[in-house]
This record gives structure tokens, sequence and C-alpha cells, in this order.
């Protein structure tokens, strides 16, 4: 996560031009950041509990992979808005292998889940209009929403006995000029699936004020056995909620490719039409996508579940060596989690989270403090679960000494 946003606004200078104020964000490096990069650079250990590109984590890729983009077919373009035919096939009969049945006419292919979201909020929303994300959640949502002149209105989750939304808080941060909610299932980095019974209340409370709903469900794959139950840890593109639905995902997680960029939108729920007319024109002003790209999806989702065994198995395993290392001590503590890549540690308040990771920077440990995802600046650790196994026991075992230093 190479930017941090502290809200400090760049000016333009007599006889220069000026710039949009979308764009206005704050580029320096942060000291934290630099302070990565230079220890990289002198060639110092980092054991890195941020990983999470899965292309550098030792995992096996099939050979079989790459034949799609070779073949001569790819280099024929045909210019449809939507995305190819057979590409979006792939991703109904993904949807099928989760209960929620689509027709190919619903389905909009995108480079990114961040394209999907640019795509989204034009849909949706005029200049100065506002979307309800409730976090903690992933930062990069600020950027997207200045990018289209959209206000992002938080709200709360709460933790008790798990992760949930707050309903009130989502009431009250509602506007006039709100269009729509956003909503990660499983959420990142909480790691926590919005329940059918809180997707039934969420919804009501989307009729009630005319929005709609963006639901990211990129980690859907990805669950703890025993940790949630099977209805609620369902696509959306599968529920019936009587509002208009907005499903995003992509081969970034669902097929551990984050290179190959190949998203979606499913368009689910009340006005379908009117939405995917609508998304098909922008798709259309923008023509995206690639060949190459769209020829190998059908394979990769078809082939998914072998690689996924593997991020499982990584997953599980970090985590369940994590809670070995926490159960030998009293300080530190992870919270409940159900999905997704990544775990919330509480940790002493008595000192910042930035201050935290610059500490175990300082010890060859790399971790994003909870403050990037929106929590309380002091008190709270994102880990990634993803790492090399060695690696991750290694800096989890930094991470508990400094901890137990900090408190004495």
């Amino acid at each position: 996560m190479a930017r941090v946003r502290v809200g400090k606004w760049m000016k333009a200078r007599a006889g220069m031009i000026s710039f949009s104020q979308r764009t206005a964000w704050d580029t320096e490096e942060s000291e934290l950041g630099a302070a990565h990069r230079e220890r990289l650079a002198a060639g110092l250990a980092v054991a890195d509990l941020t990983a999470s590109n899965p292309t550098r984590l030792g995992f096996a890729y099939p050979e079989s992979w790459l034949s799609p983009l070779g073949e001569v077919g790819a280099l024929d373009y045909e210019p449809v808005a939507m995305g190819a035919l057979a590409a979006r096939e792939a991703v109904c009969a993904y949807y099928a292998s989760h209960g929620a049945v689509l027709e190919p006419g619903q389905v909009l292919l995108t480079t990114s889940t961040s394209e999907a979201y640019s795509y989204l909020f034009k849909l949706l929303c005029d200049p100065g209009d506002a979307v309800v994300v409730p976090g903690p959640s992933y930062p990069l949502f600020d950027f997207l929403a200045d990018a289209e002149v959209v206000r992002i209105e938080p709200a709360t989750l709460v933790y008790d006995h798990g992760w949930q939304l707050e309903m009130e808080s989502l009431r009250r941060a509602i506007t006039e000029r709100t269009r729509a909610v956003v909503i990660v299932h499983p959420n990142n980095p909480t790691g926590h699936f919005t329940s059918r019974a809180q997707g039934q209340e969420l919804a009501a409370l989307c009729r009630e004020h005319g929005l709609a709903l963006v639901v990211d469900e990129v980690f859907l794959d990805y669950w703890f056995d025993g940790a949630v139950g099977a209805e609620d840890r369902e696509s959306f593109a599968g529920r019936d909620l009587g509002v208009p639905v907005f499903v995003v995902s992509g081969a970034s997680k669902v097929c551990a490719l984050p290179q190959m960029k190949a998203a979606w939108i499913a368009v689910t729920g009340t006005q379908q039409a009117e939405a995917l007319a609508r998304l098909e024109v922008l798709a259309d002003t923008y023509l995206s996508m690639n060949a190459p790209v769209q020829r190998g999806l059908p394979l990769w989702l078809t082939e998914r579940e072998a690689l996924q065994a593997q991020v499982r198995a990584r997953v599980e395993g970090n985590l369940a060596e994590m809670d070995k290392l926490l159960a030998r001590q009293e300080l530190v503590s992870r919270l409940g989690v159900e999905g997704g890549w990544y775990a919330v540690l509480r940790l002493p308040a008595v000192a910042t989270g930035e201050e935290v990771s610059r500490a175990l920077l300082e010890r060859g440990v790399w971790v994003h403090p909870g403050s990037f995802f929106g929590m309380d600046a002091r008190g709270w650790l994102v880990v990634s679960l993803l790492g090399v196994p060695e690696e991750f026991r290694r800096g989890v075992g930094i991470l508990l000494k400094y901890a137990a230093e900090m408190a004495g």
C-alpha cells in the first residue's frame, strides 16, 4: 500500500496551469514508506507481514495457463463492449458454482476492480454525490471516489462477537446526495462476511432510501472452515434483495493472477436493463479489455480450484501458526476472522500504529498499522496471512517480542 492520504492539497503557483482538484493528492512519500524503501535498498532483512502478491510467494502455477496468450486467435480483435462472450460465460459458470444463476448479458468485463468502481461511480453518481462505505475497509476507495468527484461517507463496522455492520451508523451516513452503499464480502481487512440476515437489513435500508448496493467479492472463495456458515458466505449475485446490486470481482484474487488484469461487474436485482445499457456505453467508450486475457479467462476460472487450494493451505497454516505464538503470551490478541487473506491484531495502545510499524521495521518486520484501513491510530495492526511460512513465523515472533518490550 504505497499511498497514504494525509489531507494536504497541492496548490498551483503563479503563472502555471491549475490542475483538477480531484487529483490534488499529497504524493510525497511518507516517513514510514521512505524508511521501508531505505532498509530494502541497504540490503537489510525484512520479514514482510504485508505480502499480498501471490505471484511472488512461491505458489505453483500451471504452465498451461500461459497457452491462451500465445494462440493465433489472441491476435484477433473484436471490439465487444461487454467483453468476449466466452469469457462472460466462464464468469457465469463461476457464479453457478456458488449457486447464483446469471446470464452472460448480466456480466461486463473490466481490466480491474478499480476500473469497475470507476464505471459504477460514473453510472450511479453525479459530481458531488456520495457513497457510503463501512469501515475499517480498503483505503483505495478514497482515491477512486476523488477521481470521479464523488464523496465517501464513512459508516462503522463494530466488533461484538465478530465483525458486523452497525445499521444505525449506516442510516446516519445517508444524505439526500447518497446514491449507493459499498461493502466488501468478505471484508478487507476484517475478514468477515456480510451474513444473510444483515444483507436483508442492508437491502431494506437501500430500498427505503433508493440506493444501489455495490458488493466487492474478490475474496469470496477464501473462507475458514467452521468460521462461517454456507448461507452467510453466499454470493450477493444469488441473493434476492429487491434492489439494484452490482457485484465486483476479478482474476486478481479468484485466480491469484493480479498481473492478468481481468475483472467484472455482475448486475442483478432491480433496474438491470437500464443499468446494463448505460454500462455498455461506458465500456464502449473505453474498450479497455484486451483479447489475449479474455481468451485466457475461461481456462483460469475453470482450473482455479487447484491454485486456490494452495492459497487456502498457506493462509490457514499461517493463521494456525500465529495462533500458537499468540497463545504463549497475553499482550497481543487476534480478532475473529472468517475469510480473506488478512488478520487484525490488537496490542497495547501505548504508541500509534505508525510508531509501532516504524519500530518493528527497525527490527526487521514490515507490517501495516490499522490506521491505514481507517482504524484508531493506536492499538491495531493488520497482518497478511499470505506470506512464505518461515518468514511469516519469524516476523510474528519479532512482533510479539517487541510488544512485550513495549509493555514493559
